[in-house]
């Protein structure tokens, strides 16, 4: 069972803006990244399309605090940690840490909620129960895990 994820990647110069600095705005794709990549890892996706019903994995809270700014082809690495897991939603922590050029630091924390959904017959998406086979893969991060 799973409960962490990491990845490292460089900041690419199109996600800076005129200071030079990472934007925001790039954190949650970075969040979004490392969700998937979590899944490809445990057999999955956060689209389950050929399930009946199909089902699919939509946010419902993200946030992310900024401690560090992140700079262009810094290296860094994005820590996914499952917080909670409920019969319908999982949690994640999401640490980004900037790995060169050194010392390592802590830059960011983000966090994400995502529910698993289904659409009923008239097309509105209504939360359903998590899959037994993503259930059984996925396990709470100790309290002491960073």
């Amino acid at each position: 069972m799973a409960y962490e994820f990491r990845i490292t990647r460089r900041v690419e110069f199109s996600e800076t803006d005129m200071a030079g600095i990472v934007h925001f705005t790039n954190f949650f794709r970075y969040m979004e990244s490392v969700e998937h990549a979590f899944y490809r890892s445990i057999g999955g996706s956060v689209l389950m399309a050929k399930r009946n019903p199909p089902l699919g994995l939509p946010r419902v809270h993200a946030s992310c605090d900024y401690r560090r700014p992140l700079h262009f082809e810094d290296l860094m690495e994005i820590h996914l940690l499952v917080r909670e897991k409920k019969a319908k939603s999982v949690t994640y922590e999401i640490q980004f840490r900037r790995i060169e050029p050194g010392p390592v630091e802590e830059v960011a924390i983000g966090k994400l909620t995502v529910v698993c959904v289904k659409r009923d017959d008239d097309g509105r998406m209504r939360a359903a129960p998590l899959p037994p086979e993503m259930m059984g893969r996925i396990e709470v991060a100790p309290p002491a895990a960073e």
